[in-house]
């Protein structure tokens, strides 16, 4: 209690800057990657379109289901008729031979329930399939926003350290430089060493420039996902380990993508609505059954067509109420060869969409092989940078004692600082390659999920 009360003192004492300062403290802090793809999940544009179209996928599916069920209408109408005597048509006195008006009214219900109809049931078990096409175009969407995200935050990553890497260079170029002119002064080196210093310097500033602007559109790019400025991604952790990849070979990975990668599942949906297609065009020639029941009113006001009602009727009313029950039957016999000509054609989009089937299978067995190659690939690239790294820096070591006792010039020593940096940068890279391609691996092989995210925040610094 007493520490609270301290706290509370402590902060009615600070100024209003300071304590607005310490509530955004929050929005100042670097985010990981699953927070930056929680953000991105909300507001990307792509990611969001997809998601409005699964769900009206999800109405269109139970529209299906209309055609099996019964209908049921309302219907009322009124009519006010006048009739007319036609002369030496009704004899005189006849009991047509009259002229008068009357009012009918007219109301009912009817329903009526398909009870053979192979056309409906096609569409409603294509409306079923269209559940698997949004499940599939979710995925996918969900999968390409991952992948996207993951890319465009480890861009900033790659930005940062490369931008990193020049200020570095620059300073070490800056003390190379600074060291040539005392040794010119002394008259123990060459004006050649200061030039080469000067130019090596003026290079690696404009190299810090264009790193700097590559790092402000990466920023951007990253913020576009997110629709949010000044975001601050969590780096890597220093000396972490790469995580391990599935000791399964390409052909594992190929298997599991026919299986659940929903460009596949996408178009196998697909060609199985081209067959129910085809199935609806060729019950074109099937009849169909109905049952029909109804119940209808009519009320007649002071007449009908045929004469007036007789003054015994109450209030010159008469009414007669109709229910029936029946069952109607179509039979198609002739369309103008409109039916032979849709099953032609729904035939040939059904071979349509088997070739796509087969062009999707192709193509994902292809990237998840790149993806694969890609993967092992980098991993090899990261080793190989690591020992490049190591040697870079015993060289520059060797040539900077080189240059001191003069076995070597000051351009050996600028050359070898050069290429242990560039060695810094290409291996960060490749670091981050690795993290992106294990992610570009599980999409192309359909698994990515957001739960992969976690195995890179572990490897970042809080």
């Amino acid at each position: 209690m007493q520490v609270t009360s301290f706290r509370a003192q402590a902060l009615h004492r600070l100024p209003l800057a300071a304590m607005l300062s310490l509530a955004f403290a929050g929005a100042s802090q670097a985010q990981s990657l699953q927070d930056i793809y929680d953000m991105a999940r909300g507001y990307d544009a792509a990611y969001q379109s997809a998601k409005a179209q699964y769900d009206a996928n999800l109405a269109k599916a139970d529209q299906g289901k209309a055609a099996l069920l019964p209908s049921v209408g309302l219907t009322a109408g009124a009519t006010r008729s006048g009739r007319m005597q036609v002369p030496h048509i009704f004899p005189v006195g006849s009991v047509t031979d009259s002229n008068f008006s009357y009012t009918t009214q007219t109301a009912g219900v009817n329903a009526t329930q398909p009870l053979y109809r192979p056309a409906n049931l096609a569409t409603y078990r294509q409306s079923q399939k269209g559940l698997a096409l949004a499940d599939a175009a979710l995925s996918q969407a969900e999968q390409d926003l991952l992948v996207r995200v993951s890319q465009a935050y480890f861009d900033v990553l790659s930005s940062q350290d490369s931008l990193a890497f020049v200020q570095a260079q620059k300073a070490a170029v800056a003390e190379q430089l600074a060291s040539a002119k005392r040794n010119f002064e002394v008259g123990t080196a060459t004006i050649t060493d200061t030039r080469e210093a000067q130019a090596r310097f003026d290079l690696v500033v404009a190299q810090e420039i264009a790193a700097d602007n590559d790092l402000r559109v990466k920023k951007v790019a990253l913020e576009l996902l997110v629709g949010k400025n000044g975001l601050k991604p969590q780096s890597l952790k220093a000396g972490t380990a790469l995580p391990s990849v599935d000791g399964q070979g390409v052909d594992d990975w190929i298997a599991q993508s026919e299986a659940t990668h929903p460009a596949i599942q996408l178009a196998r949906a697909n060609l199985d609505v081209a067959k129910l297609e085809t199935e609806k065009a060729v019950a074109g020639h099937k009849p169909t059954v109905d049952l029909t029941l109804g119940y209808n009113a009519q009320k007649n006001f002071t007449g009908t067509a045929t004469g007036a009602l007789p003054s015994s009727i109450p209030n010159g009313i008469s009414q007669i109420n109709i229910a029936s029950v029946g069952v109607a039957v179509n039979l198609p016999l002739f369309a103008g060869l409109a039916t032979q000509n849709r099953i032609k054609e729904t035939t040939a989009l059904e071979e349509k969409a088997r070739m796509d089937l087969e062009g999707a299978q192709r193509q994902v067995a292809q990237a998840t092989r790149t993806a694969y190659l890609g993967l092992q690939s980098g991993l090899g690239q990261v080793k190989a940078y690591e020992a490049a790294e190591a040697s870079s820096q015993v060289a520059l070591d060797a040539n900077k004692l080189g240059y001191q006792v003069g076995v070597r010039i000051n351009i050996d020593v600028l050359n070898s600082q050069s290429q242990l940096y560039q060695t810094k940068r290409d291996l960060a890279k490749a670091r981050y390659d690795v993290l992106i391609g294990q992610l570009k691996l599980r999409q192309a092989a359909g698994l990515l999920k957001a739960e992969d995210l976690q195995i890179v925040n572990r490897l970042l610094a809080p």
